[in-house]
């Protein structure tokens, strides 16, 4: 095999690449001979039919396989050889094969830009980490505590009050019939969140245990009898139970059916989690601060054809006419992304990162605790959409780099309280709103001067065109003469 690379533009190159005559009839040699091998001709023994009835029925098929085989080696053999890591899939400009010839081929590639990741591991960030004070941890489980439900029987004599649970048996009518799906047994209702029909909970105020309640309401829109919708009905209702919701004591077995192993255990648990409530958002801080700074490093050369393909991925769903009038900040977007993904991925390679299946499966997993009762529905999506799956290994993928680069960098450690968190995550957000409203007011400022331009523009194109109108006139005068 020759190699010859020629026409160098940046990062683009073309690779000239000549396999030689004795090596293609080798390859095409030892297809016929499998094909041979399966092969049954009427007069002749199994795997010994003559090789040029072989090319006439299947020649131009056999030098398409050898020719797909060919160039998928030499290619990859080439670009090791060469040291050369395409950025897009190159090209390949066939140039002379055939049975009894040698194969040349012209192969267009644009590399990967050289990258310098050094800079990475003197990474400054912020990273914090919150104290959760006692105060904090007890507010939030008191507040679970009175989420809790702890009804218990009342005194027979109590009338129902809002908040209680009422429990009754009913049956309901229509214009004195009952009807179907108008009878009930051991409802239960607690008074005041109206969960039931609009309006029933209020005439089942002040009822106790033995008493016989006629409840009038209209029946929603959502009555499984569709052809009783918005008719009134009186339910005739039999009070069973009247249960009074009790004040969750907060001690050990409260934590134990919450899954703790008693109350310290479910005070550190809860600490934990209104800790993570803040981790998250706070990485994301550190996670942008050190994007930023990775936006400072310098790359002479991004491939515009990475850059093309992301512009696709984030005009993707847009309108022609919006493409264009958003084309430079698209451009600027998509290269900026593109950097970006090209640092990172340069020094995942550098630093042997990669993603392992059982990383990949337990995120998936993750999507399942998320997601109860529809993992099926979450497993068949990923084993459907191959793309879906590849974006997920890449987010996993940018987030392990991004882990070491923290790893590797300085990080200014800040302990902060829950309020300073707050206050921050604040300041944070308010910054991006503002953003993003200068962006849009900038918009639709360049909009109105691109507005007033067509308006000039406009008057410009009348006047020109009134001018060659005359200029017209006057010609054909003249012919005439």
């Amino acid at each position: 095999m020759k190699i010859t690379i020629e026409n160098k533009k940046g990062l683009g190159k073309d690779i000239k690449v000549i396999v030689d005559k004795k090596t293609m009839d080798a390859h095409l040699e030892e297809r016929y001979e499998e094909v041979r091998k399966n092969y049954t001709l009427k007069g002749f023994r199994p795997g010994k039919a003559p090789r040029d009835i072989l090319k006439r029925q299947f020649g131009e098929v056999i030098m398409g396989e050898v020719l797909d085989k060919v160039l998928k080696d030499t290619t990859t053999k080439v670009l090791e050889e060469k040291k050369i890591r395409p950025a897009t899939q190159p090209k390949i400009d066939l140039k002379k094969y055939g049975e009894g010839k040698e194969l040349e081929y012209v192969m267009s590639v644009t590399e990967l830009p050289e990258v310098d990741t050094k800079q990475l591991q003197n990474i400054k960030f912020d990273e914090y980490k919150v104290k959760i004070d006692k105060k904090h941890t007890e507010e939030r489980i008191k507040q679970i505590a009175k989420s809790q439900n702890n009804f218990k029987d009342s005194d027979k004599n109590h009338k129902s009050t809002k908040g209680d649970l009422v429990v009754f048996d009913y049956t309901a009518t229509i214009d004195g019939k009952e009807f179907k799906g108008g009878t009930g047994n051991n409802t239960q209702l607690i008074l005041g969140r109206d969960l039931f029909i609009k309006g029933f909970d209020d005439q089942l105020l002040s009822v106790k245990v033995g008493d016989i309640k006629e409840v009038l309401v209209k029946l929603p829109e959502n009555f499984p009898e569709k052809e009783f919708v918005n008719k009134e009905a009186v339910f005739k209702c039999k009070i069973t139970n009247v249960k009074i919701n009790h004040e969750v004591k907060i001690d050990d077995d409260f934590a134990k059916n919450l899954g703790a192993k008693d109350l310290s255990n479910l005070k550190e648990l809860i600490e934990k989690q209104i800790n993570d409530e803040y981790k998250n958002s706070l990485d994301m801080l550190s996670k942008n601060q050190i994007l930023e700074q990775l936006n400072k490093i310098k790359i002479d050369e991004v491939p515009q054809e990475l850059i093309d393909q992301e512009v696709k991925i984030l005009s993707n769903g847009m309108k022609d006419e919006e493409i264009k009038k958003n084309k430079k900040d698209l451009d600027i977007q998509a290269k900026k992304r593109i950097k970006t993904g090209l640092i990172l991925n340069e020094f995942g390679q550098k630093n042997k990162i990669n993603v392992t299946e059982q990383e990949l499966n337990n995120e998936i997993q993750k999507q399942f605790r998320m997601m109860p009762g529809q993992e099926k529905m979450v497993k068949e999506y990923y084993e459907k959409n191959p793309n879906a799956l590849a974006s997920l290994r890449g987010s996993i993928y940018e987030e392990k780099i991004l882990s070491e680069i923290k790893k590797q960098g300085k990080a200014n450690v800040k302990e902060i309280s829950k309020d300073e968190a707050e206050n921050i995550l604040k300041a944070d957000n308010e910054k991006s709103v503002k953003l993003s409203s200068n962006k849009s007011k900038d918009e639709d400022n360049l909009e109105k001067k691109d507005t007033k331009k067509d308006t000039k523009s406009a008057t410009k194109v009348k006047k020109t065109t009134r001018s060659k109108k005359t200029t017209t006139k006057k010609s054909k005068k003249v012919s005439k003469k």
